[in-house]
């Protein structure tokens, strides 16, 4: 086996230099002297005999070559972070904290029950339940913000099972004017009317959330606020059926009944942030989350992964 001859101590420093944009903002961030800085980074270009940096105007910057080594070196650095995170965790128990990333689509009851489950096997764990939207769930795995994740799909580099499918409806209260209307609805009689959207939480949002064209739009942070949005009858929304079976039982909301399109269904999955270095309370929360979902799927009748 070749044995490496750059520690990980010079490729912090490479990564400083680059995140912090120089030799001398990366020595402050690491706590370190310019000239131990340039040296690592000096030393890391004579051993590999390459060029990581080049000088452009008065700055330096990274060379294609440089660029990949970055790439990789962030990688070799989250992954060393990463093991001893795991080792800390193994050789104390069960986790201090958890966090858990649930898209808004997933029922919060069904979550809090499983919580709830968790919490009397291991009442010192703590709990952090990020409430995301769309891109916001990915980006929590991806920062290494959750330790497990649900969500409505997998970001690449991670694996994922499917827990359940949602049947999502476009619906409105009974007396909204789509309603009365009397007859099957085309797209082009949503557009008239006021679209009631959840925000997309990442920091890259997207409109996907937005499925019809309308003028009229209200764009809010939290599904609770757009079904009440919709109970007083103030617009339409595409929302999950299992987030408003109550509503709908009574007769708050109702399904608009579109021509066309007028469901669709969404595939949720669980995902662990890491599965080889998840720590024994991860694992049992990602248990009792799978069973207690596939369990409300059978009574519900729903379809079952």
């Amino acid at each position: 086996m070749l044995t490496p001859h750059i520690s990980l101590e010079q490729w912090r420093a490479l990564l400083a230099v680059v995140d912090h944009g120089g030799y001398a903002q990366a020595a402050v961030a690491l706590g370190k002297s310019q000239s131990a800085v340039t040296y690592a980074v000096q030393k890391i270009e004579e051993q590999l005999g390459l060029q990581a940096f080049e000088i452009k105007g008065r700055k330096s910057a990274l060379t294609p070559t440089g660029e990949m080594l970055y790439r990789r070196a962030r990688a070799l650095i989250d992954d060393a972070s990463g093991l001893e995170r795991a080792a800390r965790t193994l050789s104390a128990g069960w986790e201090a904290q958890i966090n858990i990333a649930a898209e808004v689509l997933f029922p919060t009851w069904l979550l809090l029950d499983c919580m709830a489950q968790f919490g009397a096997e291991s009442p010192t764990t703590r709990i952090e339940m990020i409430e995301s939207v769309m891109s916001g769930t990915n980006e929590a795995l991806l920062q290494r913000r959750a330790d497990l994740a649900i969500a409505p799909m997998v970001p690449q580099g991670f694996l994922g099972e499917r827990l359940m499918m949602l049947r999502v409806l476009p619906v409105a209260h009974p007396d909204h004017p789509l309603h009365r209307l009397g007859r099957p609805l085309r797209l082009r009689d949503l557009s008239l009317h006021r679209h009631l959207v959840v925000r997309d939480s990442g920091s890259l949002r997207t409109s996907r959330a937005a499925s019809v064209e309308v003028e009229q739009r209200w764009t809010v942070s939290h599904m609770a606020s757009s079904i009440e949005a919709a109970v007083k009858g103030y617009g339409f929304a595409w929302m999950p059926e299992e987030r408003i079976r109550a509503e709908i039982a009574a007769g708050l909301l109702r399904a608009l009944p579109l021509q066309d399109g007028g469901e669709h269904w969404v595939t949720l999955y669980l995902i662990l942030a890491d599965p080889d270095l998840a720590g024994p309370g991860v694992k049992r929360l990602a248990e009792i989350i799978r069973a207690n979902t596939n369990r409300q799927c059978q009574l519900h009748r729903a379809q079952v992964i």
